[in-house]
């Protein structure tokens, strides 16, 4: 009979706690999307959030929680301590914007801009990253009202520089790691979300082990002969080069990748070559990306690009080297971890909206933190319900629905609060 009555009563707490929070989460909408709009409308670049990180410093010492600021440059970080020792877990939001000119009629449209790499631009936050603060925030504020049944420690991370910093500086998560924040108090486990422009708001999407791919920066610098545009012949074409560069690095992924292993992208994103109409010139320069979800391939991609653009070149008479940088390692979701919070996203979502999905060749350097931690990533909806139109990421286009937001709020809460209660 005691035994009986203990569980009733531990039963009708956690009910009412679960209630007491929700109420709070219900509460903070309007917040959350003023938040949301504010950043939207202000966006910074990688390794420059200052205004960014400003405000996310100014809310979390409201709420009274312990707050770091310049981590990894520009990062922020609040620690909230539960009233019970436990474990320590971390929440994870990317606050960088990107290169976009922003180009549709929402009220709080993005007019910022600024001289990225030597080019004019609008900067915008195209992939999403002003929803994950707003999230966050939203999160810090609801938990924060919860001290008495948080078993542990939760460390709010706000992380610069997730689309990689500037050339020639450091950023981002593998500086956050290289500062310490996994540290002091030492993390158990990390979780992150991504909103979602393509799967519909109330739905979450999530995978078990590799869910985003490894991420390799790539530079191949062609060196011709200049000479008059009217006298090929006596010159080094290296534009002529990079094209044919181009097409054999295609050949690669289409004929010597195992693309029933896992799917793997090469893709050439700038070009630079010239100064006139008429002018053969002596170099030209390629920037582009390698995607890959298995590192035997990533291998053997890298290895024939290396050779494909030397023997190219030298074929035509010119000469090709390759700089590399790895931006990110496969974002990998810990499968025990993974099954452990799942029950936790059906309960806030329901068991039909959290969906298992496939691995997409986008990257995150969410990675780094799951290389030393256990750790999920899982996406979140955005898209407005009936919306037939996708607005993809990284794009002037991209648009994300207010109303899917909450629903992040719900879902880091309760993975939180059951991984550390568990």
């Amino acid at each position: 009979m005691k035994v009986l009555l203990s569980l009733l009563l531990v039963t009708c707490s956690l009910t009412f706690a679960q209630n007491s929070i929700e109420q709070d989460i219900i509460g903070i909408e309007g917040k959350l999307i003023e938040w949301r709009h504010y950043f939207h409308q202000n966006p910074e670049l990688s390794n420059q959030e200052f205004k960014t990180a400003e405000k996310i410093a100014k809310h979390l010492k409201s709420l009274g929680l312990k707050v770091e600021t310049n981590i990894a440059k520009t990062g922020v970080v609040g620690l909230l301590e539960g009233d019970n020792p436990g474990k320590v877990v971390a929440l994870r939001a990317d606050i960088d914007a990107l290169p976009v000119t922003e180009r549709n009629n929402l009220p709080f449209k993005s007019e910022v801009r600024t001289t990225f790499l030597n080019t004019e631009t609008g900067v915008m936050h195209a992939c999403g990253h002003d929803t994950h603060i707003a999230i966050l925030m939203a999160t810090a504020e609801v938990l924060s009202k919860h001290k008495d049944k948080i078993k542990g420690t939760i460390k709010f991370i706000f992380q610069p520089a997730e689309e990689g910093p500037p050339p020639g500086e450091e950023g981002g998560a593998k500086l956050m790691i290289k500062e310490g924040v996994l540290e002091n108090p030492k993390v158990d486990a990390i979780f992150g979300l991504h909103i979602n422009s393509e799967t519909p708001v109330g739905i979450i999407k999530y995978k078990t082990e590799g869910i985003m791919a490894a991420v390799e920066r790539f530079v191949v610098k062609v060196e011709g002969k200049q000479t008059h545009g009217s006298q090929p012949w006596s010159g080094v074409d290296p534009v002529l080069i990079s094209a044919k560069i181009i097409d054999g690095f295609q050949t690669i992924i289409s004929r010597e990748s195992y693309l029933i292993e896992a799917p793997a992208v090469i893709t050439v994103g700038k070009i630079t070559a010239g100064t006139r109409f008429n002018i053969i010139p002596e170099s030209a320069e390629m920037i582009g990306t390698v995607r890959t979800l298995d590192e035997d391939m990533r291998q053997l991609i890298i290895k024939r690009m290396n050779e494909m653009a030397s023997d190219i070149a030298n074929a035509y008479g010119g000469k090709a080297t390759i700089e590399w940088q790895n931006n990110t390692i496969v974002t990998y979701n810990d499968p025990e971890l993974t099954a452990q919070i799942l029950p936790s996203l059906q309960k806030v979502a329901g068991e039909d909206h959290v969906q298992l999905t496939k691995a997409t060749t986008g990257g995150e350097d969410f990675s780094y933190f799951q290389e030393i931690v256990p750790g999920v990533y899982f996406f979140l909806g955005g898209m407005t319900p009936g919306e037939t139109e996708v607005f993809p990421h990284h794009t002037p286009d991209f648009k994300i629905d207010d109303s899917g937001l909450l629903l992040g709020v719900r879902a880091f809460s309760q993975i939180t609060l059951d991984y550390l209660n568990d």
